[in-house]
């Protein structure tokens, strides 16, 4: 019956059949619920205001982590909150972190260790979401990803990187999977991963703009992640400015309205790459 009424009703009647019937009940109906927030993406990732989303996420996330209280093994659920507090974490709380470092280092350490801490909160719904689903992608890379971010943000804690085999161990069993994933999202991943490994091989730039140009491919040029990623790390190790400066140009040609389902994460990369344009003379000192 539940799943006949309207998006809208059915949030609805689900959230007040959670909050006051018995257990088993209770528990069809937060799944109903989760569902529904599961594959309710989109809303945000089509959205055009950034700091919109940006308000609205933490109640999302905390209403997931509820549900999750009462379905703890709901996959959809973990993914989302895995996915959602990665997202919130570096869009929202490290991004504007470096972008306050020259005006109030305390505040943005500060930031920075919130940073890390969401991820490792994303981190952890990651692996119940394994144990549910040991070969789901998305949860794979998202997981991955998360473990990756906090260990990079905690440089002063060396306990951390004891995780690092891991964390690389999720992301190569994704590429395994589904090196396409998510139309190049794994591959825009893989070109700073490649050249921030502790490990980098001498052949790690070249496996970096082997994963841009597939990236590039599988989104069609219309994802300005490929091209801030590949200006952050191949072109500033490089020390090539004109490479730099090219790249994120192009990513801030890439048009927005192009692929709706994209349009937030090319804002928010356009931003990154205004500001990283802006901050030229730091990476490139004369």
């Amino acid at each position: 019956m539940i799943k006949k009424l309207s998006g809208a009703a059915r949030l609805a009647l689900c959230v007040a059949i959670v909050s006051t019937t018995g257990c088993s009940l209770r528990q069809y109906a937060a799944g109903s619920l989760g569902d529904a927030l599961a594959d309710g993406g989109d809303v945000y990732a089509s959205d055009d205001d950034i700091d919109l989303v940006g308000a609205a996420t933490p109640f999302g996330l905390k209403t997931i982590e509820s549900l999750l209280e009462t379905v703890p093994e709901h996959k959809g659920l973990l993914l989302a909150a895995t996915r959602g507090f990665t997202q919130y974490a570096y869009v929202y709380v490290q991004l504007p972190a470096e972008d306050a470092e020259d005006r109030d280092v305390a505040y943005a350490y500060r930031q920075l260790e919130r940073a890390r801490r969401l991820y490792l909160r994303a981190r952890d719904y990651g692996l119940r979401g394994l144990k549910v689903a040991p070969d789901d992608v998305a949860l794979l890379y998202w997981t991955g990803v998360a473990w990756t971010a906090a260990i990079a943000l905690s440089k002063d804690r060396p306990e951390e990187l004891v995780g690092l085999r891991d964390a690389d161990a999720l992301i190569q069993r994704a590429t395994a999977l589904d090196p396409d994933f998510d139309h190049g999202t794994l591959q825009t991943f893989l070109i700073g991963y490649e050249m921030g490994r502790p490990d980098a091989a001498a052949g790690a730039e070249k496996r970096a703009r082997t994963h841009f140009a597939r990236a590039v491919a599988l989104s069609g040029g219309q994802q300005a992640a490929p091209f801030v990623s590949l200006a952050e790390s191949v072109s500033v190790s490089r020390h090539d400015r004109p490479e730099f400066e090219g790249l994120l140009k192009r990513a801030l040609a890439v048009d927005p309205n192009a692929r709706p389902q994209w349009r937030l994460a090319n804002l928010v990369m356009q931003r990154r790459a205004r500001r990283l344009l802006a901050h030229a003379e730091e990476f490139f000192p004369e």
